[in-house]
Parts: C-alpha cells; sequence; structure tokens
C-alpha cells in the first residue's frame, strides 16, 4: 500500500503552511510519537530532511545550517525527554536570533499528570529559549481547523519577528496509521509586512475598513482615511467606539442585524480591520481581511486574516495613497451602503411610536439631543448595541469598557474621563447590574458637575432575556432569571433607593417609568449647561419591552428570499436544517 500524508489533519495543517512559507529544511530524531508527522514529509519531495540520533546534536545541526544558509530549520523529535535536550541548542539560536522551529510531537495535554509513561509537561519554556510555543491539538471542527492554522501562521511568522529567533510547536498526536492522504488541503498563508517591505497590491472597489475601538482620531489620519475611500471606493464601517467622524463612515448595524434581509453591500472584498476590541457583533462577509495594527499581532475576528501589517495606521494609508491605480475615483460603495442605512433609518424614524420604550428608543430619542463637544460613556452589551444602531453628533467622541468588556467600571471609567476636563459635559448611559456594581464610585469627592449618568433600570441583566442569547434559545429564560439574570437584586427597581442615594451625595435626580416622563425630562438631562450639580436620571424599562425592541430594530426590512428560510428553520428544526443542507451539497 502506497504511503502519503497523515490523516491526522493537525499534521496536514502545518505541513501544507511549512511547504506555503518555503520551510524546507528539516533535521529529525527517531521516535514514534513524531511518526505522522515524520513520514508525512518524507513523502513529499519538497522537503530537506537530515537524520540525527542525539537530540541535543540535531538543534546544533541545525544552528549551523540556519546560520549558513539563511534558511529557516525545522527539528522533529518523539515525546518525554527527547525534547529536553533541544534547550542546548534552542538557547544558542535564541541568543543568536536563529530561525528555529522545534516540532515535538506528543500526546493529548489532557494525559499530563497521570503517571503515564512517557507524558511530560511541556506548557512552560525558559524564557530564553524560544521566541513563542504554541500547541496543536488534534482537529476535528471547522472551528479547531482555523485556530490551528493561526497558531502555526503566527509560530511561522515569529521566527523572523523583530529580529527573529526559534520557535516551538508542540505538535499532538493519536498515532493515526492512515498515510492514505494524497493531496494536502489547501491551507491559509498569513503574511506579515512591515514599514520597509514592498506592499501588496489593493484593488479598488467594495472595500471595506472595519474600525473597532478607537482612541480620538487626528485631523491628518482621517484626511488620509477620506482620500484613500475615495481612490479605492471604499466605506469606513463603525460602531459608537469606533470615534471616526469623517466623510464616509456608516454605523454598519442597523444595516448587517436584519434578519430578514441580507443586504448586498455586506458582500466585501477586502476589508482592513484597525482599532482594538470591538463591542459589535460581526455580521458581514468579508472575502478577505488585512489587519493594521503596530503591534503587528495576528487577530482575526473574522477568521479571513491574510495580511497583517506592523505600523501605524497613518503609515499604513499614506503608502496605499502613493501607489498607483487604473481605476478612477469613486463613493459608489458608501452610497450603496449610505442608502442601505438611510433607508432603514427612515423605516425607524416613521415607527419610532410602535418601538417600545427602551435602550433602543432612548437612544434614537437622545442622540440627536447631545450637546456638541461633549463625551458619551456607553455600557457594555445591550446599552453600546442600541446606541450603535445610530449615528451621534460628528464631534461627540464615544468610549465603552470593550478591552475587558466588563460590567465592573463602566461608572469609574466615565468618571475618570469627567476630571480631564471641568468645562466639558461627560454624559454615561449605564444598565442597572453595572451601576449597582461600582455605585461606590459616586461617592468620590472630585466629581464635578460636568457629570450627566443615565441609568437604565430594568431590575436584572436583561442581556440574558434577548431572543439571541443562548438562555433564551435553550428554553431557560424563565427559570435563568433567578441566578443568571440576577433579578431581584438592588431593591426590585425601587422609586426611592437610587434617589435617596444620589440626592444625599449631591446629584440632581431624575427619573421616568414610560416615554412621556422621559420627554419631560430629557432638556435637563441633555443641557448644554453645566449647572450646579451633577445629574443622574433614571428610566425605569422592563425586559420585555427590552427584548421587543431589538426583535423590531431586527425585523425592519425584509425579503421573501430570507422569510422562506426563517419559516423553513423553524418547520425542519436545527436536525433537518443540517439535513438537508448536506443532501444539497452532495
Amino acid at each position: 500500500m502506497a504511503n502519503y500524508y497523515s490523516a491526522e489533519k493537525n499534521v496536514q495543517i502545518l505541513v501544507a503552511l511549512m511547504k506555503a512559507h518555503s520551510i524546507k529544511k528539516v533535521v529529525v530524531s527517531p521516535g514514534t510519537t513524531n511518526v505522522c508527522f515524520v513520514q508525512s514529509i518524507c513523502n513529499d519531495p519538497f522537503f530537506e530532511i537530515y537524520s540525527s540520533v542525539d537530540e541535543r546534536s540535531a538543534a546544533y545541526i541545525a544552528c549551523g545550517l540556519a546560520a549558513e544558509t539563511g534558511e529557516t530549520v525545522a527539528l522533529s523529535c518523539t515525546q518525554a525527554t527527547a525534547s529536553r535536550n533541544y534547550f542546548s541548542g534552542l538557547t544558542e539560536a535564541y541568543y543568536r536570533k536563529l530561525p528555529i522551529l522545534a516540532i515535538t510531537s506528543t500526546k493529548s495535554l489532557d494525559e499530563v499528570g497521570h503517571g503515564l509513561q512517557q507524558i511530560i509537561n511541556r506548557s512552560v519554556q525558559p524564557k530564553d529559549s524560544v521566541r513563542l510555543s504554541v500547541y496543536l491539538p488534534m482537529v476535528h471542527t471547522n472551528k479547531e481547523w482555523w485556530a490551528c492554522e493561526v497558531k502555526v501562521n503566527k509560530a511561522i511568522l515569529e521566527l523572523n519577528h523583530h529580529g527573529g529567533g526559534p520557535v516551538h510547536i508542540n505538535l499532538c498526536t493519536e498515532y493515526t496509521n492512515d498515510f492514505s492522504i494524497k493531496k494536502l488541503p489547501s491551507v491559509k498563508k498569513i503574511e506579515r509586512f512591515t514599514y520597509n517591505d514592498n506592499f501588496p497590491k489593493l484593488l479598488p472597489g467594495r472595500v471595506g475598513i472595519f474600525v473597532a475601538s478607537h482612541l480620538t482620531w487626528s485631523a491628518e489620519l482621517t484626511e488620509m482615511v477620506d482620500l484613500f475611500c475615495e481612490k479605492y471606493d471604499a466605506v469606513v464601517l463603525c460602531d459608537q467606539t469606533s470615534n471616526y467622524r469623517g466623510k464616509y463612515g456608516i454605523m454598519d448595524k442597523l444595516v448587517d442585524c436584519q434578519k430578514m434581509y441580507d443586504a448586498p453591500c455586506k458582500n466585501i472584498s477586502t476589508l482592513i480591520h484597525i482599532g482594538d476590541m470591538s463591542g459589535s457583533y460581526l455580521q458581514f462577509n468579508p472575502k478577505e481581511v488585512w489587519r493594521v495594527s503596530l503591534d503587528g499581532d495576528l487577530r482575526d475576528p473574522f477568521k479571513k486574516l491574510h495580511y497583517v501589517f506592523e505600523m501605524d495606521e497613518g503609515t499604513f494609508f499614506k503608502r496605499y495613497l502613493q501607489q498607483e491605480t487604473e481605476c478612477e475615483s469613486s463613493t459608489a460603495f458608501y452610497n450603496e451602503w449610505r442608502q442601505e442605512y438611510d433607508n432603514i433609518l427612515k423605516i425607524v424614524e416613521e415607527k419610532k411610536e410602535e418601538l417600545p420604550f427602551s435602550n433602543a428608543w432612548i437612544a434614537l430619542s437622545l442622540r440627536p439631543k447631545i450637546p456638541q463637544f461633549s463625551v458619551l460613556h456607553l455600557g457594555i452589551y445591550n446599552t453600546l448595541r442600541n446606541w450603535s444602531f445610530f449615528e451621534s453628533p460628528k464631534n461627540v467622541p464615544c468610549y465603552s469598557n470593550v478591552g475587558g468588556f466588563g460590567i465592573d467600571g463602566n461608572m469609574s471609567s466615565l468618571i475618570g474621563a469627567s476630571l480631564a476636563n471641568r468645562e466639558k459635559l461627560y454624559f454615561g448611559v449605564i444598565g442597572d447590574l453595572s451601576f449597582f456594581y461600582d455605585m461606590n464610585s459616586l461617592g468620590n469627592r472630585h466629581i464635578g458637575n460636568n457629570l450627566r449618568i443615565l441609568l437604565i433600570n430594568n431590575g436584572r441583566g436583561t442581556e440574558f432575556t434577548n431572543k439571541d442569547n443562548f438562555t433564551y434559545q435553550a428554553g431557560i429564560e424563565a427559570k435563568a432569571v433567578s441566578y443568571i439574570s440576577a433579578d431581584g437584586h438592588f431593591g426590585q427597581k425601587s422609586k426611592q433607593l437610587v434617589k435617596h442615594y444620589a440626592e444625599d451625595l449631591g446629584f440632581n435626580y431624575l427619573s421616568a417609568s414610560n416615554k412621556k416622563e422621559f420627554l419631560e425630562n430629557l432638556d435637563i438631562f441633555a443641557s448644554s449647561k453645566i449647572e450646579e450639580k451633577p445629574v443622574l436620571f433614571e428610566v425605569f424599562t422592563n425586559s420585555e419591552d427590552e427584548r421587543e425592541a431589538l426583535e423590531f430594530i431586527y425585523h425592519l426590512k425584509g425579503s421573501s428570499t430570507m422569510k422562506m428560510k426563517q419559516v423553513a428553520k423553524k418547520m425542519l428544526g436545527k436536525k433537518g436544517t443540517t439535513f438537508v443542507k448536506k443532501m444539497l451539497n452532495k
């Protein structure tokens, strides 16, 4: 029987990406645990393989070979103490910055510590032996495939990153004896570019710039992005924390959240990803993603990462503005997004009275009233989601604690920001659990009169009662209220608790339980004048209205095709839908 590549998918991915990155020299040592990898490369004429019985010697052979040729050299050994013998040579490689890829094979890490023969713990490496260590478990699902691809790319790119040096891959095996795979799978090669590299060509048309949370933009960067959009027919896709205030920004969530309508503008050829963590639910589908960041890290939330540009954003956009293109300037793609957004927003505004009293209604009502040149802070999840459906005034920057994405310091961050400039108004919108979690911060003696807090009190973590949340979809929402949604704490929506606390601390307290009462207090809360006291506006909503408001937003626009799909899903159920998909793909 002819032998080809191993059926172990992590081995296939590793071998394919080694070929994609032109790593052909491998020094192998004898053993059983690395058979799947070694036999796979032995059956491929691309690889240049050398044998060394002593792993210590093998590592030094790799050092000499790498130093002489300037190429990456890989190592492969079995498990147990064989891998320990690499450390001397890897230390040499570390201090000489030699690109040595040490591949140590292992059984599953779940077996570590159970007294099984030859199973040792490789989870921690000496600091000056390798620049990076990754573990490649067995691959069975698409998600595991993606994770394995990214980790192998990250490991290989680190070999020459910031001067370079050795990298470790701990490769899991199940001793599969199937070597019948004749052709390696198609894998995604990720490349990294720095300032002095030749940049890949960018084809104009259907280019998106996705901006995650971002600090205030400089006028120069904004101008460069605007010119870039005009040259490459691009659009800037934002949430409230993106803080882009140029000509070509769209709050994409209102368009791409529609469950009965798949907007054609969501089809993006190249998506340029900038900024840090995003609080958005990423629902558009780019063909490929280019990540631009000074850290040069492989961040792949869309699972379509192709290039990483390790540089500041200004350098990236400036370089592409200098490149020649054969196409004329166009704003067609932005106009397509703008038309979709404006059409759906018009429906919202026309049906505003049908929208329940909720985060969404409040955001729609408050956003045009926010004073010019003030600052807005938003709580995570439901608040940030709802506010990101709508555009705020262009000169109002917005922030949210999306870094750690916890509820524990939203109000404190707002207060800290307000201390920076006593002459500027700082608005915060926050949910009740987050408010009570952080309520001690309201007693801080440094708080100024420039603080405005909008507390939306629905008596629980209403996020867990939304229809797109796991608890609701699992059918446990009713039972989960007491513990998962934390219902019934903090006075159970008491009309006096926050009022007394806020007033005793020197706040002007306002409250509303319906649309009429909210609008009666809106001008006071959104006044552009810094009054004698900070303001706390407590608004009482309920989870049912919050849930229905989201569903209202999600179904503003629909198509017959999407409706038919939804009906089919309900009729067939999850298992039936999966079966039909499999049959259609045959």
